[in-house]
């Protein structure tokens, strides 16, 4: 344990972070792990890998990712906008990259190859994404000349574009969401709110309109025709599970999904573990993003406020729609839960999301005496 007369950067770090939301991802890191020794067994052995092939990776993933979120927590407000600022620089080109010398896989082009290591960019672009706009907004209400909202609005456009060329709608609608809500926390005035909504719903009706395997997911969704068979086997886990599961291990759905491991682990989970397991799991994204919301709330820095607002938007989006997709409550899409699902991209990008959270929501001492001195310097009668 770190005495607090001790002033060096480990000492100060760990009186200064937010223990509770170190500990809520520390948790989900630990589901993951446990989460995929239940899940992925059975995948690997369908596909003639040894059983534990997923498993162990998962755990292999889980290492780099906590030290990235553990040394981006130590970097100061400052240094989080450079690092963003040099990041969606280099996730922009290599979004660009990916739609002529990306890897195609079912039709769409999302992943590129750099050193034998398999990137998906857009995973790494939104953390960068939400904390440029965050700056931008920010800058705009600090100094209403900036144009940070215009700036802002051009991002999102060039964002959206690469996206949808790609294409990636359920990306798409995650960055189109958490921009909202952004935009939203910075004030804006009604009419943007009106043209925003007008642009959604026109969007989704383009989207359906324009690629056949939205529609076809769409309508899938609302007949419940067509191959449904991931989504049917998902909710047909959860309700085998019922409320106490049927033991670790004993899982059958998981030997028959596709990506039990990946996308559909939220109902492996309550099959082998029960609905009090989900539960447990949806308290802990839950908290993690009502506690954001909260600092957030209170934090008197417009940047701090929209970049921390905006991380946990996206995460709780992100796991929202994972969860719904399992439970049948939206058409299916391919999305990971964070810090649980497979993937070593989507663990990496997600630990640099949540090492911002906690870097932007540490206690700043020094910050509070300059603030109580000005205050004192304010109450202080005059002579």
């Amino acid at each position: 344990m770190q005495s607090r007369l001790d002033k060096s950067p480990v000492a100060t770090w760990w009186w200064t972070i937010d223990r509770w939301f170190l500990a809520a991802f520390l948790s989900l890191m630990g589901l993951g792990i446990v989460l995929s020794f239940a899940a992925s067994p059975a995948v690997a052995e369908r596909i003639g890998l040894d059983s534990f092939h997923f498993a162990t990776r998962q755990i292999i993933f889980t290492i780099p990712a906590l030290i990235v979120m553990l040394a981006v927590s130590f970097l100061e407000a400052r240094q989080i906008r450079r690092m963003s600022l040099v990041m969606i620089c280099i996730m922009l080109v290599l979004m660009v990259a990916v739609l002529y010398i990306g890897v195609e896989v079912k039709g769409a082009r999302r992943w590129v190859s750099l050193a034998g290591l398999s990137i998906q960019p857009s995973e790494f672009l939104k953390p960068a994404f939400v904390v440029i706009c965050a700056w931008l907004f920010a800058e705009h209400k600090r100094q209403p000349d900036i144009p940070g909202n215009l700036f802002a609005m051009l991002l999102l456009a060039l964002v959206i574009s690469l996206l949808v060329a790609q294409p990636d709608l359920g990306q798409t609608m995650l960055v189109l969401g958490t921009w909202g809500v952004m935009f939203f926390m910075a004030g804006l005035p009604w009419f943007w709110i009106v043209a925003l909504g007008a642009a959604g719903v026109g969007g989704v009706f383009a989207a359906y309109t324009v690629f056949p395997h939205v529609a076809a997911r769409i309508d899938k969704f609302m007949t419940g025709e067509g191959d449904t068979f991931q989504v049917d086997m998902g909710r047909e886990a959860l309700i085998n599970g019922g409320w106490f599961g049927v033991g670790p291990g004993e899982g059958t759905v998981k030997r028959v999904i596709p990506d039990s491991h990946a996308d559909f682990v939220f109902s492996v989970a309550g099959e082998e573990f029960g609905l009090i397991m989900c539960f447990f799991i949806m308290s802990i994204f839950a908290f993690i993003v009502l506690r954001g919301l909260s600092i957030a709330l209170k934090e008197h820095d417009d940047f701090t406020r929209y970049a921390v607002g905006g991380l946990v938007t996206v995460f709780g989006l992100q796991s929202a729609i994972n969860m719904c997709v399992n439970l049948q409550l939206m058409p299916a899409k391919g999305m990971t839960l964070p810090f649980i699902s497979y993937g070593g991209s989507s663990q990496i990008a997600i630990a640099v999301s949540m090492g911002m959270v906690l870097a932007l929501t540490r206690k700043r001492p020094e910050k509070r005496k300059q603030m109580g001195f000005v205050l004192s310097q304010r109450a202080m009668p005059a002579e």
